[in-house]
């Protein structure tokens, strides 16, 4: 029974989500590959409304902006225009240029989300797994926003979901460590070669390497699953890194959960992941 309740109220939702404004594919570079589109969630007659910047996972090389489940509307009913985009994959592109595809989908925000409801000035960057990773450092490492001509003041909180990779270094070598312990042969298109093969490479797409004291660094809520070992290790090392150079930063473990079941569950009331992310952004919001 509480399965098909809970089944029946992402139904109920998805339903009144279909009544909202909704703007899908928009290309945000120009010109546009196929997957530089974002798609717009905002309640009718929105108006200078904060912006929720969704990011999704798939390990860089496969996922999509469309699979959201039920936060659009989670986050229209607590007074926010959701957008979520699309970014250029693995192979195909290197991982520097899927960060400056998400920076210039942020460009694309800040220059039109008002036009939707939305304020371009409190933009809260969140994302899931690989999401988690690319809304880390693009709320760390602000190059990448500044080559687009804005600044992370334009951010008011990051809320990465689950990542393992805000310090690559670290997880390649857990990983790499892991496996010739138990004598299992590496991986072949592991973390190492996603992020370049170049330790350089390595230290410079993680989040930890570019925090630093005064450089307008939003604050954080870091959430992650409970009993995930390599999640778990890189939410408080993130956390601790952020919380040395005076950023707040909160972490929360989601009990009973796993990997997708947290991303999926975000929005669903009576989630407890969901009750402290909104306890969050309602926080951020009155600085």
């Amino acid at each position: 029974m509480k399965h098909v309740s809970r089944l029946l109220i992402v139904f109920a939702l998805l339903s009144e989500a279909q009544a909202q404004d909704v703007k899908s594919n928009i290309a945000y570079a120009d010109p546009a590959q196929e997957r530089q589109v974002l798609d717009v969630y905002s309640p009718r007659n929105a108006k200078g409304l904060p912006v929720v910047f969704w990011i999704h996972g798939g390990g860089w090389q496969t996922g999509d902006k469309t699979s959201v489940q039920i936060k659009p509307q989670a986050f229209m009913d607590h007074g926010f225009v959701f957008v979520s985009t699309n970014y250029r994959l693995l192979p195909n592109v290197d991982m520097a240029t899927i960060v400056r595809d998400v920076a210039k989908s942020i460009r694309w925000v800040h220059d039109h989300i008002a036009e939707s409801g939305g304020d371009p000035e409190r933009i809260f960057v969140m994302g899931h797994s690989a999401g988690a990773q690319l809304a880390a450092l693009i709320c760390t490492d602000d190059r990448y926003l500044k080559a687009e001509g804005l600044s992370l003041a334009i951010t008011k909180g990051c809320v990465p979901v689950d990542g393992d990779t805000y310090d690559v270094p670290a997880i390649i070598e857990t990983a790499e460590t892991r496996r010739r312990v138990h004598d299992q042969p590496q991986a072949k298109y592991g973390h190492r070669e996603k992020f370049g093969n170049d330790p350089a490479k390595h230290r410079d797409l993680s989040a930890v390497t570019h925090v630093a004291k005064d450089k307008g660094i939003p604050p954080f809520l870091i959430l992650h699953v409970a009993d995930h070992p390599d999640t778990s290790a890189q939410a408080q090392r993130l956390a601790s890194v952020l919380k040395n150079a005076g950023v707040p930063a909160k972490v929360f473990s989601a009990q009973e959960s796993n990997h997708n079941k947290l991303n999926a569950d975000l929005g669903l009331p009576n989630d407890p992941a969901t009750k402290a992310l909104f306890e969050f952004v309602g926080e951020a919001l009155k600085k």
